[in-house]
């Protein structure tokens, strides 16, 4: 759909996000923010991480929260709450992450049935070609992010980036989350052998927070470079305007 600017020019508007991806996107925003800062503060309660199925003060871990922060804690601006309470952490946590489990879950149906997966983020064997994929982060690099004779289709990297969080990150997650549960272990002791022990478990899911933080930070830098108000407009109304040179 095309419409008129007052200038003259005739922007094109795309359908860019179905109903059910918005939806997911800001309840995500709200959710995501609250488990990684009450997870932090839970970190905080015993801020070393380790492998295996044991973790004590004495063990060796591979990770200590003293190597990044003076004092060996989380500081209160990057934890919920900000001043050091383990039992309302573990609250936000627990209460937001099932809204994170089945949020996702809802959104997973929804788009299979919107195709929206079959549609947006399916990979083709052409775009996992290594030249291709040199050419998407040039594309990326020269701050061009959409393909001009497909201007609502997502790009390469986009692809890559979000099937990864859904897909992988997400439901990692949410897995060794469970797998940290002595009420899950009791029912599914499974997920402790499949993660390799609780400690394990709470190192991996760590590593997963942070890298669901790293794609968050890479995500906002994206938006502002694109164009933060076409970006946001089009999460909230579904609709994305293509950028081109006669309407700028």
């Amino acid at each position: 759909m095309a419409q008129s600017d007052g200038r003259g020019a005739k922007p094109m508007w795309v359908a860019k996000h179905k109903l059910a991806t918005r939806l997911w996107h800001w309840v995500n925003a709200l959710t995501i923010f609250v488990l990684l800062g009450s997870g932090l503060m839970i970190l905080n309660a015993h801020p070393n991480l380790y492998w295996g199925q044991f973790g004590a003060n004495f063990d060796q871990p591979w990770f200590r929260v003293a190597w990044v922060f003076e004092g060996g804690r989380v500081p209160g601006w990057l934890t919920i709450p900000s001043t050091y309470n383990l039992a309302l952490a573990r609250r936000w946590h627990l209460t937001f992450a099932l809204v994170l489990g089945f949020g996702l879950l809802l959104f997973m149906v929804a788009s299979l049935i919107n195709r929206h997966f079959q549609r947006d983020l399916r990979l083709r064997a052409s775009e996992l070609a290594p030249a291709h994929l040199a050419r998407d982060v040039r594309e990326h690099l020269a701050l061009r992010f959409h393909d001009p004779k497909q201007p609502g289709a997502f790009n390469t990297l986009q692809k890559l980036s979000y099937v990864g969080v859904i897909f992988v990150l997400l439901p990692l997650a949410i897995a060794t989350g469970l797998t940290m549960s002595p009420g899950i272990n009791a029912a599914a002791p499974w997920l402790l052998d499949l993660f390799g022990g609780r400690q394990s478990a709470r190192s991996i899911h760590f590593i997963a927070s942070m890298a669901i933080a790293g794609f968050i930070i890479v995500h906002l830098a994206l938006v502002i470079l694109a164009g933060p108000v076409n970006e946001v407009r089009s999460m909230i109304t579904g609709r994305w305007r293509v950028p081109g040179e006669d309407y700028r």
